[in-house]
């Protein structure tokens, strides 16, 4: 089993700044110039309509870049000042770079990095056939990085190194060996200090099904850790996680058919139902198909904005295909 996961210290916004300063030194970092156009509304026939379900939304971005890197973004983690973020792709690369807002608009990207994350040895993970990056979870310094189809989890000490850290693979339960090749683990977060299972790395997987066909998730470190299980509803799969300042877990989902195209849902999860063996379900605060603005939305990250708002940011994975799109997407929680 594996024992309590040792957390640095560092603010996040503290790691951000570290990795901004640092991260054009390394042979394998690019500094890219990443156009934005902004989305105003959310709901295409609707466009004067800015409420969704719990969510209020307060606008959006197209991302397109020049560099034959860019895109594939899987997952972001957005600091506390609502503008520094790290986010990953799934060819094993950082994405890092600023928001810029007009009021509390997102009106752009600034300052982007892209960078190849580095094994243990110092060479790219791609290198060694660990490239298909899906999920990520930050506590303090310390960011972890969920690889499908190997279904391993490294560490990396951002605190201290920035983009150039070395990936250093974490003892996982052996139930994350067993997942399905491309339906891995697909969405992680630490639970920090005063919360239920405070120093708890939750995993998740995309659709790694139980018996019941239920979502296989992980509690990994801890006090209490274990397996559970996630209600799979409606042929939606996990795409990423985050926490709410009150606790809850945020589950972003999304889905895929032929015949009716991409869909995306949020559902909210009370962390104190959350125990190895358990069996847990959530609220929808929100659902969007093809007639919102969305494409096949991978990334979810929370912050509090300086007004006290609680911010959701989404961001979408275009796959490097030139039929989808990498868009960002702001939403404020409304506790009605």
């Amino acid at each position: 089993m594996v024992g309590t996961l040792r957390f640095a210290r560092p603010t996040f916004l503290a790691v951000f700044l570290a990795l901004i300063l640092g991260s054009a030194a390394g042979a394998q970092s690019a500094k890219i110039q990443v156009e934005a156009r902004p989305i105003k509304s959310f709901h295409l026939s609707e466009p004067s309509r800015t409420r969704f379900g719990s969510l209020e939304f307060r606008g959006g971005l197209e991302l397109t870049s020049t560099h034959r890197d860019f895109g594939g973004v899987s997952a972001i983690r957005v600091a506390a000042d609502g503008a520094h973020f790290v986010a990953l792709t799934d060819k094993a690369r950082w994405f890092t770079g600023r928001i810029v807002y007009d009021a509390d608009r997102p009106a752009g990207i600034v300052e982007a990095v892209l960078a190849a994350m580095l094994g243990p040895d110092g060479r790219p993970l791609a290198a060694r056939g660990w490239f298909d990056t899906e999920s990520i979870a930050e506590d303090g310094g310390t960011l972890y990085v969920g690889i499908e189809r190997v279904n391993r989890i490294v560490r990396f000490d951002f605190g201290r190194d920035g983009v150039r850290a070395r990936g250093v693979p974490i003892p996982v339960p052996p139930g994350i060996a067993t997942l399905p090749d491309n339906k891995g683990l697909e969405a992680m977060v630490v639970v920090p200090q005063g919360l239920p299972l405070a120093g708890t790395l939750i995993a998740i997987s995309e659709r790694g099904l139980d018996a019941r066909g239920n979502l296989k998730a992980f509690l990994i470190g801890g006090p209490n850790p274990g397996e559970f299980s996630i209600v799979r509803r409606d042929g939606f799969d996990v795409s990423d996680c985050a926490l709410l300042p009150s606790g809850d877990l945020l589950l972003l989902e999304r889905r895929y058919s032929p015949a009716h195209g991409i869909a995306m849902r949020i559902r909210r999860v009370a962390l104190g139902a959350i125990a190895p063996g358990a069996h847990v379900d959530g609220a929808e605060l929100v659902s969007a198909d093809m007639g919102y603005q969305i494409d096949n939305m991978e990334g979810l990250s929370v912050h509090r904005s300086a007004a006290g708002d609680v911010v959701l940011t989404l961001v979408s994975d275009d796959n490097f295909s030139p039929l989808q799109r990498t868009i960002l997407l702001q939403f404020k929680l409304v506790e009605d």
